[in-house]
């Protein structure tokens, strides 16, 4: 009859229980390299693609105000200002329609930015406020803004 052999126990000149004892026996446990292989087709060294070339939203804003017929101001480049409402638009250039002037087409590249001619009014108001400071309530206060003193 063959013998059973038992794993050996840790007797009283080991010291302490081995962790053998407590855990059982450490196996190192990896994947066989079938698995290896079938996960490398994985895309885990593909690159995102690249951004869209247009988000949309310049097309959105003008399409937006060229309905409303928003008033725009529009500051070019060499700091000319004009007013107006777009009439189109499209990739290089937009139509400015003018009241009592004639009608532009502007170059994109030559706008330095536009904005609607409501927020300007509105601004002003904000800046005239805070100039007559807090709590003034307008009567007897400082002077509007350009108001020259006698």
């Amino acid at each position: 009859m063959a013998s059973v052999r038992k794993p050996p126990t840790p007797g009283p000149s080991t010291g302490g229980p081995g962790p053998e004892s407590e855990l059982g026996p450490r196996k190192l446990i990896r994947p066989s390299l079938s698995e290896v292989r079938r996960d490398g087709a994985s895309p885990r060294g593909v690159r995102k693609g690249a951004p869209p070339d247009q988000t949309n939203a310049e097309s959105f804003y003008y399409l937006k105000q060229m309905q409303a017929r928003t008033a725009i101001v529009v500051r070019l480049v060499d700091g000319e200002e004009l007013r107006g409402w777009i009439e189109w638009y499209d990739k290089d250039a937009l139509k400015l329609n003018r009241e009592n002037a004639p009608n532009l087409l502007l170059q994109k590249h030559a706008i330095k930015y536009l904005y609607k001619e409501e927020e300007e009014r509105q601004f002003r108001r904000r800046k005239v406020r805070t100039e007559r400071g807090p709590g003034d309530g307008g009567e007897g206060g400082s002077a509007p803004p350009g108001a020259q003193g006698r």
